[in-house]
């Protein structure tokens, strides 16, 4: 890599980390979707509700994190419990409802506060539900009926709320517990409406359901100051010797969505799956350390005094000019002998035979045959291919 692609390279890491830091150490906005999980310390979470409901009522907090109909069929429960659901929207299925009417019929109470509630529990209890969709901004003031718990100074509930209010209920079976004022104002005219019913009881059985439409009162955001008087005024209705908090039917809820999700939720399966893949690193990071780095390949040097010689051979091979190569091949053969063997080639007789079979390992006879076939060719004046053929042959065979 070349000096210029290193600096680009440093300058676009540099770039990256500053980044990183940036966007690590710049202040996070706040989060104003609804939550209403017990973890959640964004506005409209119910960390603070959850925290303080066990010392407003004096006695035990479950937090329930399965579904409600599954928890209710599992579980044994007595009289004078409180299941406890609030949240954005609760749209409880048959089943639930069922399963709750079920826990309410034994002396217990659910307690239901939200913006919307579904179809099942809307038909259950004959009530039905408006809801104010404006892009005015909003002031709602609520207060409850009980001359014993009203506030002296109502609270003033603007941010993130959506008059939400009971337009029918049974009436010879529902009480009336809360209403609401609503201010809403725009830059021209101010609008007013006052006693919309937001809270309500049904009796079932021995307990009984609580329908509240302001869930904000329980979020973090209004759970100060003032607006915790009202959320306590609420709750003051309530009287339970135990409490079940419903933390499944949220709107910020943690879901796994991914395939794993069976694995995941499994804590045998979970720990196998974290520590497969932590074996696959380490694996990983060993092999690519131990691993050798590949080797370049390395063309070998090109010996060009062999392809000059390949190209004249082809050349006189062309023209058929035999007695030329085989003059010059004998000449090479008598060269290599006299710089390899250290022997006088002038005279090429019995004695120069003897010595060159000795010193190259050849065996008598075959020396001699090649000697011969030197001397033969050396004493004609035109040669074949054949006699070249032959020739080759020898010499090949000879510094085998």
């Amino acid at each position: 890599m070349d000096k210029r692609s290193k600096r680009i390279l440093v300058a676009f890491g540099i770039a990256l980390v500053v980044l990183m830091v940036v966007e690590i150490i710049r202040p996070k906005p706040l989060d104003w979707s609804p939550n209403y999980t017990t973890t959640a310390k964004s506005p409209l979470g119910a960390h603070v509700t959850f925290e303080e409901l066990p010392g407003f009522f004096n006695t035990d907090l479950k937090r329930i994190t399965e579904d409600p109909f599954e928890f209710l069929q599992r579980t044994e429960y007595g009289s004078g419990e409180l299941y406890f659901f609030v949240n954005s929207r609760l749209n409880l299925d048959g089943n639930q409802v069922e399963r709750l009417l079920q826990f309410a019929e034994k002396g217990n109470t659910v307690f239901l506060s939200a913006n919307y509630f579904g179809e099942t529990l809307r038909d259950t209890f004959k009530i039905a539900l408006s809801r104010e969709y404006t892009f005015r901004e909003a002031e709602i003031r609520p207060q409850l009926y009980n001359d014993n718990l009203k506030l002296k100074q109502r609270p003033v509930f603007q941010k993130t709320v959506i008059p939400v209010q009971f337009t029918e209920i049974d009436t010879l079976n529902t009480t009336a517990l809360g209403y609401m004022d609503v201010v809403n104002k725009n830059l021209v005219t101010e609008e007013r409406e006052e006693g919309l019913l937001n809270f309500i009881r049904v009796p079932v059985g021995k307990g009984a359901f609580y329908l509240h439409t302001l869930p904000q009162a329980f979020s973090n955001y209004y759970m100060l100051d003032e607006h915790q008087a009202y959320a306590e005024a609420v709750l003051s209705y309530l009287d339970p010797e135990k409490v079940y908090w419903d933390e499944h039917l949220k709107a910020g809820r943690v879901f796994i969505g991914s395939p794993l999700r069976y694995v995941l939720n499994q804590p045998g399966l979970k720990w196998a799956y974290y520590l497969a893949l932590l074996g696959l690193l380490l694996f990983v990071l060993v092999r690519a350390k131990r691993e050798q780095r590949m080797i370049p390949l390395v063309e070998p040097l090109r010996n060009d005094s062999k392809d000059f010689t390949a190209t004249i051979g082809n050349l006189h091979f062309q023209y058929k000019n035999y007695s030329n190569i085989i003059a010059k091949r004998i000449t090479y053969f008598l060269e290599r002998v006299r710089s390899d063997y250290f022997l006088n080639t002038a005279e090429l007789d019995q004695a120069f035979t003897e010595r060159l079979a000795s010193k190259s390992g050849n065996s008598k006879e075959d020396t001699q045959k090649l000697v011969g076939l030197i001397n033969s060719l050396k004493g004609k004046s035109l040669h074949t291919e054949s006699d070249l053929i032959r020739l080759n042959k020898a010499l090949e065979n000879f510094f085998k």
